[in-house]
């Protein structure tokens, strides 16, 4: 018995042993601890610069009932660290100090039970910031304990979210204390203590971060845990959190952030009476609170009493500083002027306006700074504005779009848009209504990004216009409305926008083309986010036989916007097998083939699908060359996490020779995400009906009789409908329609108002008169176009930030006049025959500043690291011309370069940065003298670097970089008064005609064309041309410094045509003018022979032939070769050949061998090795480089078909 009894004592001590682990305060004790945190910012190399901030201060924990308890904190020091890692050190700030120990010396009640902190209090006047900073220390006592398993993981609210914990644990069998670790994965939260936004339209792109990440956390707390009667009482805790951030791969160098705290006990004493808390308010859970983060602007810090005076003081500056020109140095400031507006009441902005609208130029600041205010007093003040019609039709759509566009995504801001939307002001105007439409589609697309799901009453209003438009069959408001959900992006609009689609709705409605065609754009962003019942739509539209073939290609670009399956690619693969129509399989084999050549993470697996597809239709649709095609090239790095991406397509069908609808879109892809830049399209409405399948007359070949049939087919303008429109065109930014425009026939009315018949009482003629007179103009434009922000917790208590703004502000000033000789009297055809004679002056210019941080920002402080780059242009003019265009004939006079001034500069610093002893690169160009017209071109850099690495391009970046190019007065070799331009265009030779122009361009063309069968818009083919192809008919130009009654010097250019018959010739000469000057330069072209290129006295004794020529290798592979052969040519030139041609190749990726080639001859070959890829060799006299399969924007698989068919043939 006695055996049983103490036996059952041993269980009964052993369960109170693991019980008495669980965390655990005493309501009857008082808990003293030493609390230590602190947070730093650098690279985590060594002797770079750091900065960072440490708070220290006592604890004390008592006891007011059995689960609540009472926090205070005394002994507060705040210490910040801005030096070089480990060589500068923490300094106290008394001024902070103060202020944060006066909130914390406040008491602070919290709940705890079971080892969880709940329901914090404080007092009313104790700061967000200041409540989370207690949350850091109050998370040192909340923590899951278990005894067994030993290891174990679960999902537990913490400072960081609701987030998944890893613990392990482990006794130490000396003390009995047990040792806890804990790691927190914080990337992974269910919901999250963060907000992000400026990203909305921004797509993230989950292949892409496969494949690296830009920002990775970890967090981890060490505890020692005693036991006691009561139970585990935090005898030390420990707490890391790094983050590692880069603009690039993180793998390959990052910024780094080290938050850690400690916290160690002192004592643990009896009783103790809690302190007299007073009035407290309920601030929350332990979970981190965001703080309204809009005021708190990273970069910037500045005292923030009197907003309203100060905004205004700031506003009229700016307008003072960039009133004639954009000055640099105060840009920066329109940030400060955000945070100052964003603390603004509604009252406030009224009496701004009151005061700032008299005057034009702080009117225009006002009204472009106003808008990011980002919430409901813009809103509220434009709605005011708009009630008064004291705002300009132009005002209001610049206010409106950029206010819309930059709002932030809250159910409330929806509903006030709404009214905005729809008030009259708005509908009044024909520019306004569709700015407020297409702006309300974007703030719904926004709003959607952040609230999953997003309800249906938020895209409503746009529903209700497109239903509508369609009652009431009114194309314009259809259009437009589907256009808003395009911008939209709602899930909810599908089954409306099928109404307007052909084979989708269940009560099919006639509409015409151009709906169709904005009711499947309409789908491009839902696409994303509803990506099986778009492919759905898109694949029955497709197979509509009775559906135009460019609808039918819209729709294949929008199933593909859903990253299709390859069961759903090789369904549209089988039936573009048997698809009849040339255009839509033109147009659909090229997208395939895009895709499948395509590089970036979004085309991962999809290029592999395509791929197979275009295997399956090469045979059949190979070969086809029609109008409608796609065009896309793209480009993605590992390292750098970028890539950008370009596409053209064109659309079009067999009832035009025109092209239906003609878009270009152009991506940047980034720090796991998929930016949307700019996007344009224009569509051919009505005038496909002019032109109709063929023009009669027309033969192709460009000669003046094809001119003629052209402009016969637009005589008959007239015969177009009067309300349908002739064209339409639009733009996106971002993905988001802002621009949509129909051309009607009226537009044809302003044609005739510049034509030489057109009469007095036209706005060409009143334009005519005005600059007779003289005017002056003058226009600035800030703009805020990037405000990209993430904030997170951190274990401190303090955010978190990484931030990146930038922004423009652009700035013309402009005066004018012009007199006519002899004036015009009836039309404007008198000017024809008159000399014309303008003076002007101004200066054009912007100023880019952009920033990224990574740092702590509260309304308190801010430390971290900061890069900041500004890049100024600017080009002052002033210039007086004279035109006769009877006789082809114009001079212009520009004054001598007095002044120096830079044209564009860069500058790129990171802030706290230390002394760089390291390698530095500062190379200033000298001024030129013996300069012939007095002004020279001067290009400034200097970089200091201390990481040179290929291997980690953010520390390669990281230092000073500064460049230049200067416009800067030289010493001339006579003095010059003004610099003389004149271009006379009245043929004194054989005038080349249209038809010879182009023969011999497509002559020339043909030996390229016959390698890689691409259209003339081929960048390469361009760049043929450009070397290659004969001038415009004879023209002469002259460059001439000219000073009083001295001898003129400078350059004449003559152009000739002496063609004779079939023999197509191009010649040029270039003449030094000026005493007992004999050099020139002569160039004859032809394309029957070798391009000649010789310079010096008399055009001796230098001379270079180049000559190119499709060929066949011997593996009857595609050869193209060229070869630059001389006679003889200065020394310096070919040493710099010699020189640059190997280190140019090297960067490239080419190889080099050393051997003997052909003496004074440089050839090149180039080889096509496979569908998308050449083989380059370049053989100098002593060297040969080469690379292969070097890729290719484009295919040539169909011209190697081709090419085999013509071999067979022969």
């Amino acid at each position: 018995m006695r055996g049983l009894v103490f036996f059952f004592c041993c269980l009964v001590a052993l369960a109170s042993k693991y019980h008495s682990l669980n965390l655990s305060l005493n309501h009857r004790k008082t808990y003293e601890y030493t609390y230590e945190g602190e947070v730093k910012f650098g690279l985590g190399k060594p002797n770079r610069a750091k900065s960072g901030a440490r708070i220290k201060c006592n604890i004390k924990i008592s006891g007011e009932s059995p689960q609540a308890f009472i926090l205070q904190v005394s002994d507060v020091t705040f210490a910040e660290l801005n030096g070089i890692s480990g060589k500068s050190d923490f300094n106290q700030s008394p001024k902070l100090t103060q202020r944060l120990a006066a909130q914390l010396a406040k008491p602070f009640k919290f709940e705890h039970s079971n080892g969880h902190v709940r329901q914090i209090q404080a007092a009313p006047d104790v700061s967000e910031t200041t409540v989370n900073i207690v949350r850091g220390i109050l998370s040192f006592f909340h923590a899951t304990v278990k005894t067994s398993p030993t290891v174990y993981e679960l999902e537990e609210a913490g400072i960081h979210g609701m987030c998944q914990s890893n613990y392990a644990t482990e006794i130490n069998k000396q003390t009995n204390n047990m040792n806890i670790t804990q790691v927190v994965d914080i990337d992974n939260c269910r919901m999250k203590a963060a907000m992000q936004n400026g990203m909305a339209s921004a797509v993230l792109d989950k292949d892409s971060k496969q494949r690296g990440e830009s920002v990775i956390s970890t967090v981890q707390y060490l505890y020692t845990i005693q036991p006691t009667e009561e139970g585990g009482i935090v005898k030390s805790a420990y707490g890391l959190e790094q983050q590692h951030f880069s603009p690039f791969n993180v793998k390959r160098g990052s910024f780094r952030m080290e938050a850690k705290k400690e916290m160690v006990l002192i004592r643990v004493s009896e009783g103790g009476k809690p302190a007299n808390v007073g009035q407290l308010q309920n601030r929350g859970d332990l979970v981190y609170k965001l703080v309204n983060s809009d005021v708190n602007i990273p970069l910037v810090m500045q005292d923030l009493a009197e907003p309203k005076a100060k905004a205004v003081r700031m506003i009229k500056q700016l307008a003072e500083d960039h009133k004639n020109q954009i000055n640099r140095e105060t840009t920066e400031d329109t940030l400060k002027v955000y945070q100052l507006l964003r603390m603004l009441q509604d009252r406030d902005l009224d009496e701004m306006w009151v005061e700032l609208a008299r005057n034009d130029e702080h009117r225009r600041f006002f009204l472009d700074m106003i808008v990011e205010i980002n919430d409901d007093r813009v809103l509220k003040f434009l709605k005011k504005r708009f009630q008064a019609k004291d705002v300009s039709a132009n005002e209001a759509v610049q206010a409106l779009l950029i206010a819309m566009n930059h709002l932030q995504p809250r159910a409330e801001l929806v509903e006030k848009a709404k009214e905005i939307m729809n008030m009259e002001f708005i509908k009044s105007n024909l520019h306004m209504w569709p700015a407020a439409v297409f702006s309300f589609g974007s703030l719904v697309y926004k709003y959607c990004a952040y609230h999953s799901p997003c309800p249906q009453s938020a895209v409503q209003p746009l529903l209700d216009l497109a239903n509508e438009g369609l009652r009431n069959r009114n194309e314009t408001e259809m259009v437009i409305a589907l256009r808003a959900l395009g911008n939209a992006g709602h899930p909810g609009s599908i089954k409306t926008i099928a109404n307007f689609l052909p084979g989708v709705a269940a009560n099919p409605v006639d509409v015409s083309c151009r709906v169709q065609s904005a009711a499947v754009q309409a789908l491009r962003l839902t696409a994303r986010r509803n990506p099986h019942n778009v492919q759905e739509i898109a694949l029955k539209v497709f197979l509509q036989k009775n559906c135009a073939p460019e609808t039918s290609m819209l729709a294949i670009m929008v199933m593909f916007n859903t990253k299709p399956s390859a069961a759903l690619v090789s369904t549209l693969t089988a039936h573009l097998e048997r698809e009849k129509d040339i255009h839509l399989a033109s147009f659909a084999y090229s997208y395939l083939e895009n895709i499948a050549r395509s590089k970036t993470p979004d085309n991962h697996y999809l290029s592999i699908y395509c791929s197979l597809a275009v295997k399956s239709l090469a045979a059949k649709f190979g070969r086809l060359s029609y109008n409608s095609r796609s065009l896309q090239v793209d480009m993605f790095d590992d390292d750098l996490l970028m890539g950008t991406s370009a596409s053209i397509n064109v659309l079009g069908g067999p009832t035009s020779v025109l092209p239906t609808e003609i878009m270009s879109k152009n991506k940047y892809f980034a720090i796991g995400r998929i930016m949307r830049l700019m996007e344009f399209g224009i569509r051919a409405e009505s005038l496909k009906q002019l032109f109709g399948p063929s023009i009669p007359g027309f033969k192709g070949d460009f000669s003046s009789s094809d001119f003629q049939a052209i402009y016969n087919v637009l005589k008959n303008w007239e015969s177009l409908p009067n309300d349908k429109p002739i064209m339409s065109a639009y733009s996106r930014s971002s993905g988001q329609e802002i621009f949509f425009v129909n051309i009607k026939k009226d537009l044809l009315e302003y044609i005739k108002a510049v034509s030489p018949s057109a009469p007095k009482g036209t706005p060409v003629w009143a334009a005519i008169e005005l600059l007779q007179k003289g005017f002056s103009w003058h226009w600035t434009k800030p703009l805020l176009s990037i405000e990209a922000r993430l904030l997170q917790a951190t274990t401190l208590g303090l955010p978190v930030e990484i931030a990146k703004y930038y922004q423009t502000v652009t700035g013309i000033t402009m005066n004018a006049k012009a007199a006519i000789n002899p004036p015009q009297t009836q039309r404007l055809g008198d000017l024809l025959n008159a000399d014309i004679s303008l003076e002007s002056e101004g200066v054009m210019g912007f100023t880019k500043d952009f920033w990224i941080f990574h740092g702590i920002n509260t309304e308190l402080f801010q430390c971290g690291s900061e890069l900041k780059s500004k890049a100024p242009v600017e080009l002052p003019f002033k210039l007086s011309a004279k035109l006769n265009v009877g006789k082809k004939l114009l001079e212009l006079d520009i004054p001598a370069c007095k002044k120096e001034f830079e044209l564009i500069s860069v500058r790129y610093v990171p802030l706290q940065c230390t002394p760089l002893k390291s390698e530095q690169i500062h190379q200033e160009q000298p001024t030129p003298n013996n300069c012939i017209y007095g002004v020279g071109v001067c290009v400034d850099y200097e970089i200091r670097r201390q990481y040179f690495n290929n291997e980690y391009p953010l520390y390669s970046i990281l230092g000073f970089t500064q460049a230049a190019i200067r416009v800067v007065p030289a010493e001339a070799t006579k003095p010059v008064e003004k610099i003389h331009l004149e271009v006379n265009g009245n043929p004194t030779s054989h005038p080349m005609t249209i038809r010879h122009l182009y023969e011999t361009m497509r002559r020339i063309s043909k030996v390229f064309e016959d390698f890689c069968n691409v259209t003339s818009s081929s960048p390469l083919l361009v760049f043929y041309h450009l070397k290659f192809s004969p001038p415009q008919p004879v023209v002469s130009i002259k460059a001439i410094a000219m000073s009083g009654n001295q001898n003129l010097e400078g350059f004449d250019v003559t152009l000739y045509n002496p063609s004779e018959g079939d023999t197509l010739k191009a010649q040029m000469i270039v003449s030094h003018v000026g005493d007992a000057a004999n050099w020139k330069m002569c160039v004859d072209a032809s394309a029957q022979s070798p391009a000649k290129i010789s310079w010096g006295a008399q055009c001796k004794p230098y001379e270079i032939s180049v000559t190119a020529a499709a060929a066949q290798s011997s593996a009857s592979r595609p050869t193209l070769e060229a070869k630059v052969q001389w006679a003889n040519v200065p020394e310096e030139m070919a040493n710099y050949c010699s020189r640059y041609i190997p280190g140019m190749a090297l960067l490239s990726g080419f190889n080099q061998t050393w051997e003997s080639n052909a003496n004074q001859e440089v050839s090149a070959s180039i080889v096509s090795a496979s569908s998308d890829s050449i083989d380059i060799t370049i053989k100098l006299p002593k060297y040969t480089v080469f690379r292969q399969a070097v890729p290719l924007p484009f295919s040539s698989t169909s011209f190697r078909e081709e090419n085999a068919e013509r071999n067979g043939q022969a």
